[in-house]
């Protein structure tokens, strides 16, 4: 019995010491599948630094992409009016946009504008007539902080709305309109423009449009009824005349005006308006 039990254990360590050198044979054979699985998983160049495939990556932020089309395109309006004081007397403030020595002006108020068209040596510009109300010279800086006086076009109070153009060729991008007819509530959109001036040029906060026709009653706008683009995207001074545009990149809006304080002095967040694309390509027009 204990014969048969020492048999069948040295039979057994004979088979392991087989079967052992058999996987040894066969996984050492070219070809085998242990050693083409292993290759694949342990392939290292001769400096012996893992090999890694390269990736490419596509960034799908429509927000990036919307900005890129249009940042070139908005630029700070700034308005110029003739230095004076008060021991100058009410004459000097009265008689500060006839004088027009460049030397004498200070920057009195600074907005946003959008560039609509390009000429040969020129470029139009849209932004908010009260930007540049009073004005005794318009200044405007590009994206990339270059100079240009610019000389009005047209304007309308009524709609808040003013075209002027500058004499440069470094204007070379030119926002399109969109079709502000088909905008809807819910809708993404993001503000571009110069809050609080130049210093902030090409800032971009982002929102949805709150309502695409809201309707400002004379005793808001001071002038008349106007109808608007209501958003949340913050708009601040500085803002007026800027783009508001879609995830396409194009202007649904020109930033016209926001609520910041109801009665009894009440603090209010995300109610900014722009005047809708198609009002201002009927102005441009």
């Amino acid at each position: 019995m204990i014969r048969k039990r020492v048999h069948a254990f040295t039979t057994m360590i004979l088979a392991a010491f087989v079967i052992g050198g058999l996987l040894v044979w066969f996984s050492s054979s070219p070809g085998s599948w242990y050693q083409s699985q292993l290759a694949q998983a342990t392939h290292t160049n001769a400096a012996g630094t893992a090999t890694v495939a390269k990736t490419a990556y596509t960034s799908n932020d429509q927000a990036t992409s919307a900005y890129n089309k249009v940042k070139d395109a908005v630029v700070t309006v700034q308005n110029l009016q003739k230095s004076a004081s008060l021991s100058d007397g009410a004459s000097a403030f009265d008689d500060q946009t006839k004088d027009k020595q460049q030397t004498d002006y200070e920057t009195a108020a600074q907005g946003s504008g959008v560039v609509v068209k390009i000429g040969k040596d020129t470029a139009d510009i849209v932004t908010n007539n009260h930007v540049i109300e009073g004005s005794a010279a318009i200044q405007v800086v590009d994206a990339n902080g270059q100079k240009a006086e610019a000389t009005v076009i047209k304007t309308d109070t009524a709609k808040d709305l003013a075209l002027i153009r500058v004499k440069s060729t470094a204007f070379k991008q030119v926002a399109k309109l969109a079709d502000s007819s088909s905008l809807k509530s819910g809708q993404q959109v993001l503000a571009l423009g110069s809050p609080l001036g130049a210093a902030y040029a090409s800032t971009m906060t982002k929102g949805i449009i709150s309502s695409p026709n809201r309707m400002l009653a004379i005793s808001q706008t001071n002038n008349q009824n106007v109808q608007v683009i209501q958003t949340d995207a913050a708009i601040n001074p500085g803002n007026s005349g800027g783009a508001l545009i879609n995830l396409d990149g194009e202007v649904v809006g020109i930033s016209s005006a926001k609520i910041s304080a109801g009665a009894a002095d009440t603090n209010i967040e995300g109610m900014g308006f722009a005047i809708p694309a198609n009002t201002v390509a009927a102005f441009i027009k």
